[in-house]
């Protein structure tokens, strides 16, 4: 019963920021419309746009599609899915120093 409880919050967290990001979506896409719907009509000289309702879809979409790409994201980086650029970077080990190469080659060409 935990496991599905747990599983369940898990979907929860998926399906949320989805729905914010197509009502933002959506905002965005009415706003668009409108304005384009009051340029074609004749009675109205001025027609305005509803920047509110623009930008605040524009801030749900882009929240809740970062989310989701974030979430997706580190999740192939704990599976190893990613590609060698989103990989942490590992510090190469420090190379051995020449001076002992130089000496090994002296009593080499001694004996």
């Amino acid at each position: 019963m935990k496991l599905l409880i747990q599983r369940l919050i898990a979907i929860l967290l998926l399906v949320i920021p989805g729905i914010a990001a197509a009502y933002g979506f959506l905002l965005m896409k009415d706003s668009l419309y409108d304005y384009f719907a009051k340029i074609g009509d004749a009675s109205i000289n001025a027609p305005d746009f509803a920047w509110i309702k623009f930008i605040g879809g524009a801030i749900l979409f882009l929240a809740g599609v970062g989310f989701i790409g974030g979430w997706i994201f580190f999740r192939d980086r704990k599976h190893n899915y990613l590609s060698s650029r989103f990989r942490p970077k590992v510090p190469r080990p420090p190379r051995p120093s020449r001076s002992s190469d130089k000496e090994s080659e002296n009593a080499h060409s001694d004996s």
